[in-house]
């Protein structure tokens, strides 16, 4: 069993920021993709940006230039960096994992509120 704990969300204004944090509890080298997923009320839960046990880094389309994910290995631990927030980046955030053999796991969520 792994566990996600998200941690990092809150009220922000627009074109503000916050860093989301996923501390993981097995080393994060035994996990093949980590990444962040979000869903806003009444919505389908989406890809935000993912990372590969090699570092390699994807990013949906609605969030290019304005979040940065990143890991830190000796942490077990994955961030996201959520720059020039928008009302419409208002959702709840979801760090996933995909353990090599076990499957994917979720954390229970942070909630990231857009708003003057």
């Amino acid at each position: 069993q792994v566990q996600l704990v998200e941690s990092g969300g809150g009220l922000v204004q627009p074109g503000g920021s916050l860093r989301l944090s996923c501390a993981a509890s097995i080393s994060i080298f035994s996990i093949s993709v980590m990444g962040w997923y979000r869903q806003a009320p009444g919505k389908q839960r989406e890809l935000v940006a993912a990372i590969t046990s090699e570092g390699s880094t994807n990013y949906a389309d609605f969030v290019k230039g304005r979040f940065i994910i990143s890991r830190d290995n000796a942490k077990n631990t994955v961030y996201l960096q959520v720059d020039s927030l928008k009302p419409e980046d208002t959702a709840d955030y979801y760090c996933h994992a995909r353990v090599k053999g076990w499957g994917d796991y979720w954390g229970q969520g942070t909630q990231v509120t857009v708003s003057s």
